[in-house]
């Protein structure tokens, strides 16, 4: 049977139509969910104001303190935090073809942590105090940052190397990340060993995210990083399609495998050492959401990628706003709440199988 002259591109214009719909609707969500989060809290602001406020009107100058100095940088926090988890998670699990590669449960992410915490106690990077802004403040995001990814790289490469050697299989890969997670978090218990009452209490605080933490300058600094980042993946898009059809394809179509996988990796731990060197240890987001996504919208990288990115930030941002009003006045670290979301989809994927 012959289709009519026509009606292929049609059902292909639909088809990529009802993609981009579903990013357009996310992040239309997406900013109703901020207008939300922001007017909720101990102090609930009505909605009305909110939008004046963030027109630049002042309507009171309690609102103002509020939305401006407390409530804003830590929503934005929580979107940018999401964002590049998310998108680091979708683009691990490319380059790797390894379906439960995320920055958390590859163990990157407590590389990350116990980079930072070395910095904290030995190299100046943080100044540990008592207070009700927190008990770590980062007195210098550069060292801290940075060692963080010095760490982040080490574990990285460790996971690269596995994945080409003999072709690991997804679940080595896994299993390698479980052994760098446990092998750094006894290196951040080692610290702890060392740290007088007031370092290990500090310490044992930072270690749980909590988006909270992030003033406008610790926001500014992830938001380029994360920005540049989740340009190049983009660009990179059609790169990131022809691996997951497997690497001998992707080398007949032109695509410099080793080169991408080699980028991907060191762009997403640069991310991942800049969240969790200011926020602490978020899991689960970057695992959690490339599966959603690929549910609603496919594998198809032009849409995969920016909707894992709103996705991202839809789920940090919610569960930060939960964290903030579930006790209140009382607020729980949002990474309570994500692990506590991202441990059954985990275990769902390990019973029910997977496929990237």
């Amino acid at each position: 049977m012959h289709l009519e002259h026509g009606k292929i591109p049609d059902i292909y214009t639909r088809y990529i139509g009802r993609k981009i719909l579903m990013v357009l609707l996310s992040a239309a969500g997406l900013a109703v969910l901020s207008i939300y989060a922001i007017s909720t809290g101990s102090v609930q602001i009505p909605i009305k104001e909110v939008i004046i406020t963030l027109l630049g009107k002042t309507v009171s100058s309690r609102w103002d303190i509020i939305i401006w100095n407390i409530r804003l940088p830590q929503i934005l926090a929580a979107i940018v935090a999401g964002a590049g988890l998310a998108v680091a998670g979708v683009v691990m699990q490319s380059i790797l073809r390894n379906p439960l590669g995320s920055p958390f449960t590859l163990g990157i992410s407590q590389a990350a942590a116990f980079g930072a915490a070395f910095s904290v106690m030995f190299l100046q990077g943080g100044s540990v105090q008592s207070g009700v802004s927190g008990a770590v403040s980062i007195s210098n995001q550069y060292i801290t940052t940075g060692t963080a990814f010095v760490f982040c790289i080490f574990a990285s490469m460790v996971i690269l190397l596995i994945s080409r050697v003999k072709r690991g299989s997804p679940e080595v890969m896994v299993l390698a990340g479980v052994a760098l997670g446990s092998l750094f978090t006894a290196g951040t218990m080692f610290l702890q060993f060392f740290a007088d009452d007031v370092q290990l209490a500090a310490i044992v605080f930072w270690t749980f995210g909590d988006v909270a933490r992030a003033s406008w300058k610790e926001l500014s600094i992830m938001t380029v990083l994360i920005s540049l980042a989740c340009m190049y993946f983009y660009f990179n898009r059609w790169n990131y399609n022809a691996i997951d059809a497997g690497d001998e394809t992707a080398k007949g179509l032109g695509v410099d495998v080793q080169k991408i996988r080699l980028t991907g990796m060191i762009l997403s731990c640069i991310v991942t050492a800049a969240i969790v060197a200011f926020l602490g240890i978020i899991g689960f987001v970057g695992l959690v959401c490339p599966h959603i996504v690929r549910r609603l919208i496919g594998d198809d990288h032009r849409f995969l990628i920016p909707g894992t990115i709103l996705c991202g930030a839809i789920l940090l941002l919610s569960a930060d706003t939960v964290a903030r009003i579930i006790m209140a006045p009382h607020v729980l670290p949002v990474a309570i709440l994500t692990s506590s979301l991202g441990a059954p989809l985990f275990i769902y994927i390990l019973v029910r199988g997977y496929r990237i």
